[in-house]
């Protein structure tokens, strides 16, 4: 695949505060790509200026391998569809009645398609009923049909599930994947990274202000450790046995987790020599949050 998207070397500039310092991203056609960072390491910037709503202050960004430097740049922004924050929708109107009027602002004077767009992401029965009157969900997939009018090849979208509820989060996981099988590419930023990591192909991990690490998801799941977490009721003495056996371990809270390959049986009954009991012990992969947070090395809120 090719790149849609990429940028090199970008970096942004608020008079002292260095915020992106020379970010390297590639984004595949037809990937989903998740963008993954603490709150404040530019993430949003990084939209906003791809968006052409803020300049780099140094390197450059392509998008259909046009530099944003080309006046064409214009034409493939045309092409880009994005909601950063939260979608602009008139709450005193209906969902058609805002969809046409994006289709008047971008000029398109035919209506045909209103319908199609409005059953695609699941609001075909909404009728005469005003946005006001709309889910957080709702809007968010209403935000979504506004940007579809264009027929965009890439969507971005800043925190797409932020507020919405368990039944929001899985029409928003579903209408992305629909819309991505029709080979629309998306660029995603989000907290939520268990939900990101059921969608995403892709993933850029960001931190100080530069991508740390590109990686697709089934590289990612090779990387992923196992682990083993056991809770019982002497740690301490625990400690020493896995020590003693030259496993590799962690403590987290009230638990100890195991790295290596082992045979739960034998850690049992070995324990339980020691006067060590298990009260729980189970396997498990690493998660794409812990997988994060070893890779910056710190424990901060993503």
């Amino acid at each position: 695949m090719d790149n849609i998207l990429e940028i090199n070397k970008l970096k942004k500039q608020y008079r002292d505060n260095l915020v992106l310092n020379g970010i390297d991203l590639h984004i595949k056609r037809g990937a989903i790509y998740g963008l993954i960072g603490k709150n404040g390491v530019g993430k949003t910037t990084i939209i906003r200026i791809i968006c052409g709503l803020q300049e780099p202050t140094n390197g450059k960004y392509l998008i259909n391998n046009i530099d944003f430097n080309n006046t064409a740049i214009l034409n493939e922004r045309k092409k880009m569809g994005a909601i950063i924050e939260t979608p602009s929708v008139y709450k005193n109107l209906t969902a058609k009645e805002n969809l046409i009027l994006q289709y008047n602002l971008i000029g398109k004077k035919n209506y045909d398609n209103i319908e199609n767009l409005l059953k695609l992401v699941g609001l075909e029965n909404t009728g005469n009923k005003k946005v006001e009157n709309f889910s957080l969900g709702m809007k968010q997939r209403l935000g979504i049909a506004i940007t579809l009018v264009s027929d965009p090849e890439l969507l971005i979208l800043d925190e797409p599930i932020n507020g919405l509820d368990p039944k929001g989060i899985i029409e928003m996981r579903e209408l992305i994947l629909k819309l991505n099988k029709k080979g629309i590419t998306f660029l995603i930023s989000s907290h939520y990274l268990d939900e990101l990591s059921k969608i995403a192909t892709h993933y850029g991990f960001i931190n100080n202000g530069k991508i740390i690490k590109e990686i697709n998801s089934n590289e990612l799941k090779d990387l992923l450790q196992k682990r083993t977490e056991i809770k019982l009721n002497k740690i301490n003495e625990a400690e020493l046995y896995f020590k003693e056996q030259n496993m590799s371990y962690k403590l987290e809270n009230d638990k100890i987790v195991i790295f290596n390959k082992v045979n739960i049986s034998k850690i049992i009954i070995d324990l339980a020599k020691r006067n060590c009991y298990v009260d729980e012990i189970y396997n498990k992969n690493e998660t794409l949050e812990e997988y994060y947070m070893n890779l910056i090395g710190g424990t901060d809120n993503v």
